[in-house]
């Protein structure tokens, strides 16, 4: 089972997807160990990034298992 262009190509996209939901997770400590920073429970990092990177897995799935045409 070859992977054909259109395959690699969702293969990279979902890689990209992936990619950009775990930047999504990115940020929210503290500079002062003392403080507890609330900011680290938003909706993008609790909520947006593990749809998106689900998302991203999904698309891989997709481009492994389905067979293209030439």
């Amino acid at each position: 089972m070859a992977i054909t262009p259109k395959g690699l190509r969702l293969l990279l996209i979902g890689l990209i997807v992936m990619i950009s939901g775990y930047i999504l997770m990115v940020g929210g400590g503290s500079d002062n160990p003392e403080v507890f920073n609330y900011a680290m429970f938003d909706f993008r990092r609790m909520v947006a990034a593990p749809i998106v990177i689900i998302l991203g897995i999904v698309i891989e799935v997709v481009a492994i298992m389905r067979v293209f045409k030439k």
